[in-house]
């Protein structure tokens, strides 16, 4: 005898000859599972059946034509849905249908070259929008904040370095080109601190016109998206000079990755900074430190990732690791945080 599970309750018992015959009825299916009345095992029902040596056959409710006219037209072509505009409130069937069909709609729009590095770039930007959306969201973060960071560090990028090119005036953007390590002073204090610091500037100005405390999580994902906005502006300009004279494989790989992994690590990197400035102005009596945690660390963990990418990839690898598990472990830790500098205050 037989008990068949279903959601977690029990039906029965009855006899294997009965379950077989259900089983040639499609009422219960092979993968079932299915409890002996008498031994408490469980396994699926085909397990038992086979045991028991019988054979079971579904059969077929008539031809395929009749099949599908028990399904039904309404089901197959759902024409009331469409009418009613019942898909128009769903806003998973719009994200999908946007994320999946808007390289698709560019293709219809005439554009000069780079425009079409923008818009695909804009395209991954959204992406990861959505992801981190998914993963950091908060009841204090809102679509328009976050629209005007991504442009606002757009545009303050495109000041600092296209119009008025101040990285020029950054002496240790020099030593980038000496051997290690000199090169990791260039690379930290010169393309690192310079760039966090840009990336910066849209949540310092979240933080000093808040309304509210601003919660860590909250300035970490705005930072997130700061990092996003200026991966996929460094991307395009890569991807606009220095890869197209790469082969074709290498051109290929660094489009690739300027749209993909190296928007996430800028990011990642800016994440960490937005969660030690939310905490600048969470305990302002200790922000002298975690304002300098907030471009420190960032800006140690981008300089070692490009020193060691010029010929240390696995290092390079490593430290882009690290950088992810400090944020995930900030996160995890902020009511330690908050413990301690309330306790020191008081």
């Amino acid at each position: 005898m037989l008990y068949i599970i279903r959601n977690k309750k029990l039906y029965g018992p009855y006899d294997e000859a009965t379950v077989a015959e259900y089983v040639n009825q499609g009422t219960v299916v092979g993968h079932d599972v299915a409890k002996d009345a008498a031994t408490g095992e469980e396994d699926t029902v085909a397990h038992f059946l086979r045991r028991r040596g019988l054979n079971t056959y579904v059969r077929h409710d008539g031809g395929v034509w009749k099949q599908l006219k028990k399904i039904g037209s309404d089901l197959i072509v759902p024409k009331d849905s469409l009418v009613n505009k019942e898909w128009m409130k769903d806003k998973r069937l719009l994200v999908l249908a946007i994320v999946g069909l808007f390289p698709t709609l560019m293709l219809l729009l005439p554009m000069p070259e780079i425009g079409v590095f923008y818009v695909m770039a804009l395209y991954f930007s959204c992406i990861w929008g959505l992801f981190f959306y998914y993963f950091f969201k908060t009841t204090q973060v809102t679509l328009r904040t976050t629209i005007t960071v991504f442009f606002m560090t757009h545009f303050f990028v495109f000041i600092v370095w296209d119009i008025f090119g101040l990285v020029r005036f950054n002496p240790f953007y020099a030593l980038t080109e000496s051997p290690f390590p000199i090169d990791l002073l260039g690379f930290v204090f010169g393309v690192g601190l310079t760039e966090e610091l840009a990336k910066m500037v849209p949540l310092f100005i979240i933080a000093r016109r808040a309304k509210e405390p601003i919660l860590p999580r909250t300035l970490v994902f705005y930072g997130l998206m700061a990092g996003i906005a200026f991966g996929v502006f460094e991307g395009v300009q890569y991807q606009t000079t220095v890869n197209v004279g790469l082969d074709y494989t290498s051109a290929f790989y660094g489009n690739i990755a300027r749209l993909t992994s190296l928007p996430f690590l800028h990011a990642i990197w800016c994440g960490i900074a937005g969660y030690f400035i939310a905490f600048a102005n969470l305990y302002p009596r200790y922000r002298h430190a975690l304002y300098f945690l907030a471009v420190a660390i960032p800006a140690l963990m981008h300089g070692l990732y490009d020193t060691f990418c010029q010929g240390w990839i696995l290092l390079a690898v490593i430290i882009s690791f690290i950088g992810v598990f400090l944020l995930m472990t900030y996160l995890r830790r902020s009511g330690d945080y908050q413990s301690r500098l309330k306790g020191k205050g008081e």
